[in-house]
């Protein structure tokens, strides 16, 4: 299924949030007029995903800087959450909302549900505050992901946002050169 350029579909969940307990999270309320980064990991009280959510977190003030908000997302419940937040050196350290999905329902809005094993794969959606998905990656269970690389790819995406007809070439940096699609660049790059 293609997502990109999609409004997410709409959804409420319960969630877990250090400092805030037990909160209702909903994509129409919580999604609009904001960049969002919705990170889908396979389960609480793993091996990579404990890794991957505390590189996540190492990003999260510039993130916040960059007023995005982030939200982790799994099958498990937010009582699972809380468990793990409060049994993890890592995952203590997490600012950030963590969605629980047991009725799958979100995982599959994104298409990212392993339907025989109740799991959702590895997945990363920036989300524009119009509730448009702009990016969508998705890793295999064994591979992590590195959130410093999405801080790059989110600030490309604010860049084209706010810069109607210019687009951001490969390894593109904040203040880099960016292009202007015309006539006269073709076949020059």
């Amino acid at each position: 299924m293609r997502l990109i350029g999609k409004k997410v579909e709409s959804f409420e969940a319960d969630a877990f949030q250090k400092d805030k307990g037990f909160i209702k999270v909903s994509s129409e309320k919580d999604f609009n007029g904001k960049w969002s980064v919705v990170c889908f990991y396979p389960a609480d009280f793993t091996f990579v995903c404990p890794t991957e959510l505390e590189d996540l977190q190492d990003q999260y003030a510039k993130l916040k800087a960059m007023d995005v908000e982030v939200y982790s997302v799994s099958t498990d419940t937010h009582f699972t959450h809380k468990a793990w937040h409060d049994h993890s050196t890592a995952i203590s350290k997490v600012e950030y909302v963590m969605i629980g999905d047991p009725s799958h329902k979100i995982s599959r809005i994104f298409d990212v549900l392993i339907e025989e094993e109740g799991l959702a794969d590895r997945g990363t959606f920036v989300i524009d505050p119009d509730g448009i998905i702009q990016m969508a990656e998705i890793n295999a269970g064994g591979i992590g992901r590195d959130a410093s690389t999405l801080v790059d790819k989110i600030k490309a995406a604010q860049y084209v946002r706010k810069n109607p007809g210019e687009v951001c070439p490969a390894k593109w940096k904040e203040g880099s050169e960016t292009l202007k699609p015309n006539l006269d660049l073709v076949g020059k790059i």
